[in-house]
């Protein structure tokens, strides 16, 4: 359905070259012309790939905003006057009310908008991709359904959703699982030999988001509006199961 040679017409820009940034590298590279900006120029220790300016990548047909969720307003305020007419906006973060209102507020409205959040990292990715979920709206254009063609082709499972529902989701399934991680980390050295199922399962999920970025933890904790609340009531069950096992017969 997509012939490599439509792909290769098709130049991606790719900001920001973190562990997901390399990732996207990876598995784009063998379809579309991409080129790569990342501020930090220890990014680029191995040498493999071809350093652009910013001003290179914001030219580019598609552009993939792979950078921390607190730096995206600077970002997009220095990316809007450059883009091309037509060109396709895209991120990839893990919280999506807020980069949504500053790409609908500040990109020009020549771009179309496409918010993403791969629900996957590096290490669930590390077979590849097949059978890994990605969730997508669009803010602005019409370029969705081939954007979703082209993620199962990959072997994607696209899920689409909008950013209230993503955030409400996500407050729950990853703001939870990285809080227990974050607390589980402090329990080390865990347990190894004497598990049970339940526990490896528990272990195994933590071990999956324990090497993330802080600034992914703090994004997911800050930055999704309705985090604190879930993490609040989390909590207070957690207190009330334990004021609750203080009050058994010994």
């Amino acid at each position: 359905m997509f012939a490599r040679r439509f792909h290769r017409k098709i130049s991606i820009g790719l900001l920001g070259y973190g562990n997901f940034g390399k990732l996207l590298l990876r598995n784009l590279a063998k379809d579309f012309s991409i080129q790569v900006f990342d501020p930090d120029p220890n990014a680029f220790t191995n040498g493999s790939v071809e350093f652009s300016s910013f001003a290179q990548v914001a030219k580019s047909d598609v552009v993939i905003i792979a950078t921390p969720v607190n730096r995206l307003s600077d970002v997009v305020a220095q990316l809007a006057p450059l883009l091309k007419k037509g060109a396709l906006v895209m991120d990839v973060g893990s919280v999506k009310v807020l980069p949504a209102k500053i790409m609908a507020e500040n990109l020009p409205s020549h771009v179309d908008i496409i918010c993403t959040h791969p629900l996957f990292g590096p290490q669930s990715a590390v077979r590849g991709l097949s059978g890994l979920k990605i969730a997508l709206f669009s803010l602005r254009g019409t370029r969705l359904a081939v954007v979703t063609r082209y993620l199962r082709c990959l072997g994607l499972v696209p899920l689409l959703t909008t950013a209230e529902s993503h955030d409400r989701d996500m407050a729950v399934a990853q703001g939870l699982t990285h809080l227990i991680a974050k607390g589980l980390s402090q329990l080390e050295p865990l347990p190894s030999v004497l598990t049970t199922r339940s526990f490896d399962l528990i272990k195994s999920a933590a071990e999956m988001v324990r090497d993330d970025s802080p600034k992914v933890f703090a994004a997911i904790q800050t930055q999704n509006p309705y985090a604190k609340a879930v993490r609040a009531k989390f909590l207070a069950i957690l207190r009330e199961f334990d004021e609750g096992v203080n009050t058994f017969d010994t």
